[in-house]
């Protein structure tokens, strides 16, 4: 059970702290995330020249975030899996694969966000 005490303020700041410390140890120990977030600081910029209206540089930013929050969640699931043990089990491969599975439909998405806003400015 959580503290009682760790309400208001406290929580939010205590809140913040572990998702710095989330986001640390991914970029310490998960290689697709370094190049992800590597390549959000391409893409990003790129959206405000990309997107003509706040809605399209919405939709480009939101994309590539996605992509990084669906990497953090696959990195959680197999750290839990490995965790639990190192056998081969059909559901921890299962769960794993279904975490890339998710990655891999969320980096088609940026493609997809970002082909359509592109070829609606230049097509």
């Amino acid at each position: 059970m959580g503290n009682v005490d760790n309400t208001g303020i406290r929580r939010v700041i205590d809140a913040a702290r572990f998702s710095m410390i989330g986001l640390r140890a991914a970029w310490k120990n998960e290689a697709a995330f370094r190049q992800e977030c590597v390549l959000g600081v391409i893409l990003i910029p790129l959206a405000f020249w990309l997107g003509r209206s706040a809605v399209e540089r919405s939709l480009l930013i939101g994309s590539c975030l996605i992509v990084l929050i669906t990497e953090l969640l696959n990195s959680a699931i197999e750290a839990v899996v490995d965790r639990v043990g190192t056998e081969r089990n059909e559901l921890s491969g299962r769960a794993k694969d279904m975490a890339s599975a998710a990655v891999f439909v969320s980096v088609c998405l940026v493609g997809v966000v970002w082909a359509l806003i592109a070829f609606a400015r230049f097509g």
